[in-house]
């Protein structure tokens, strides 16, 4: 930083220049696993991974971005980035350069080197979380990073990918998850059936989302609700307020057979109209809510 708290005064212009192409070369999965790194593009990206650098640093824990690469428009824009950037290694940088790094056609201004995030399945589980989102064979970045973020607003604890997912890390995935890849846990390369075995045998109940499920997630809802407000009548099927762990499975084929019965129970989202079925990120953003709604508190809830 220099005396008026902004990067070097001198901006990095070689858009050929050896750092911009190893900075470039994270849009490449072999380049990630190498180093343990990966690219946040943007400004939400970006300041999410800042606020989470310092959060981390604050706690006397190693930090998550490693350099930062912003133009000057970008930092006249959002002056808030010169303090979320304080001790990284932070280079101002011309729309050329920042253009030969990302992976998107037209860069929004600001780049963040961030090392990998992912925990073992174990840290999750001793936190006692009560939502968690499993991915299943997801194999597009768009759907996976969509999912993560639905999962990050509907308040849960962790997403995990099965190592027939898609990498996290991967652009697109991680501009989909409009910066709540910084907002919560997440395991990746977990096997389905581990992960499911471990939910259960610390009570956490484990539900497949399946347009052919014998449960209908809105009767569901509405016995939860009926004795959530009166404190009688009949016992649901499965307590939407318990600990739970949802499945999600591949875009095209669904849950495999043996996925599914990893499941206590398989519940399908209703299709009220002509579609055939809803995408995956809609079906999880309805599913996770569901849960959600009923592990809050009454007062929240209603």
């Amino acid at each position: 930083m220099n005396k008026t708290g902004r990067p070097q005064d001198f901006p990095l212009s070689n858009p050929r220049a050896d750092r911009v192409r190893d900075v470039a070369k994270l849009a490449g999965r072999p380049a990630r696993l190498k180093r343990g790194h990966f690219l946040a593009e943007g400004p939400q990206a970006v300041r999410e991974a800042l606020k989470l650098h310092q959060a981390r640093l604050a706690a006397g824990a190693p930090g998550v971005v490693s350099e930062v690469f912003a133009s000057e428009a970008c930092l006249d824009r959002f002056p808030e980035f010169e303090e979320l950037a304080a001790g990284t290694n932070a280079r101002l940088s011309t729309d050329e350069v920042l253009a030969a790094m990302a992976d998107t056609v037209n860069p929004q201004g600001i780049i963040a080197v961030c090392r990998f995030l992912d925990v073992a399945l174990e840290e999750v589980l001793d936190a006692g979380p009560r939502l968690i989102a499993v991915l299943c064979q997801v194999r597009d970045p768009g759907n996976a990073g969509t999912v993560l973020r639905a999962a990050d607003s509907a308040g849960a604890d962790a997403v995990v990918l099965t190592a027939s997912s898609v990498d996290i890390y991967n652009p697109k995935a991680v501009r989909s998850t409009a910066g709540s890849l910084f907002h919560l846990p997440v395991v990746l390369g977990a096997d389905a059936a581990a992960v499911a075995a471990a939910c259960k045998a610390r009570g956490i109940g484990i539900l497949a989302a399946d347009g052919y499920g014998t449960l209908n997630l809105d009767a569901l809802q509405d016995e939860n609700a009926r004795r959530r407000l009166t404190g009688a009548g009949p016992e649901s099927a499965y307590d939407l307020a318990a600990p739970t762990a949802w499945l999600f499975g591949n875009e095209a084929q669904g849950l495999s057979p043996d996925e599914l019965e990893l499941a206590d129970h398989r519940v399908a989202v209703p299709v009220y109209g002509a579609a055939e079925s809803l995408n995956l990120g809609t079906a999880a953003t309805v599913c996770l809510y569901a849960s959600a709604r009923s592990q809050q508190p009454a007062s929240v809830a209603t």
